[in-house]
């Protein structure tokens, strides 16, 4: 049993929900600071989190069901649990299904817009699998997927949605199709191959990479622009030095002719910078609050 549920784990990269969890944690504390002058209660984040692993787990299981075929085709992915038979597909879609049921259960939990906003939310989860079989553009429906999580955080201790809560959101977009753009360069020689799409296929990885700058600062422009539309001060103010440091550092470590660091740039230094990004401003806020 707790071999299933490590391939389960395993499958779903759960290591990876720091990620978008920290950002999910933030947007929840930025909307109930602003909107309300307060700190969001134990109970919220708590469903907060429910809401975040079904997500999460429900988008990572249909990626990993849908890609079935051309995972076992790739050298890189030919090992993840369904090609290499450590987990049937009937096993899967239990899981995804079980995995929505927990996204229903907190939105429903949480206020009437975060229930009234699930069908977008399922349609990008299940949509953004199949874009990289028609559209290079496939890395931004990734972003706007994954930014769901400080979206839904904010909508979850607020029920409403505002200027500061789309900025936050279209910041983590840019951030998150960046880093994706990065980590799909690996894979460009396979993708043309299977006629797949991405934008490393579509523009060669030197562009590509420049693509990602150019996102990567748009997510700078972002996150300063909290600073001056929020109680934000200079705790933050520190956090974003220290967020713009590992961003120079995560393209300065690959290159068009040296990739064998993607992953470092991939995983540790994003992973390291959401919860960089979330740490101070947490530290902010509440030291504001208890002032």
């Amino acid at each position: 049993m707790f071999k299933k549920v490590g391939v389960f784990l395993q499958m779903i990269k759960f290591e990876h929900t720091v990620f978008a969890l920290p950002f999910a944690f933030m947007g929840a504390l930025l909307g109930s600071v602003v909107m309300f002058g307060t700190l969001p209660s134990w109970a919220q984040i708590g469903w907060v989190v429910i809401a975040m692993f079904g997500a999460r787990s429900a988008a990572m299981g249909l990626n990993r069901l849908i890609d079935r075929i051309s995972d076992a085709k790739n050298p890189r992915t030919a090992g993840r649990a369904i090609p290499a038979g450590l987990l049937k597909v009937g096993e899967v879609i239990i899981f995804i299904a079980i995995s929505f049921f927990l996204l229903f259960w907190a939105a429903f939990k949480l206020n009437p817009l975060s229930a009234k906003l699930l069908p977008i939310a399922v349609f990008l989860l299940v949509f953004y699998s199949f874009t990289k079989r028609f559209t290079w553009a496939c890395h931004l429906i990734l972003g706007l997927t994954i930014a769901l999580a400080p979206l839904g955080g904010w909508v979850a201790v607020t029920g409403t949605v505002d200027w500061t809560a789309m900025i936050f959101y279209f910041t983590i977009v840019f951030w998150t199709a960046g880093f994706d753009i990065i980590y799909s360069c690996q894979d460009v020689e396979f993708d043309t191959k299977e006629g797949l799409y991405s934008i490393p296929v579509r523009f060669g990885v030197p562009r590509a990479l420049d693509i990602a700058k150019v996102f990567h600062f748009l997510t700078g422009i972002g996150f300063v622009s909290l600073l001056f539309i929020t109680d934000l001060s200079w705790w933050y103010v520190a956090g974003m030095l220290i967020a713009y440091i590992i961003l120079f550092y995560e393209h300065h470590i690959v290159s068009p002719s040296d990739l064998s660091r993607l992953q470092t740039a991939f995983f540790t230094m994003n992973g390291v910078l959401s919860i960089v990004v979330f740490s101070f401003t947490l530290i902010d806020l509440v030291v504001q609050f208890y002032k």
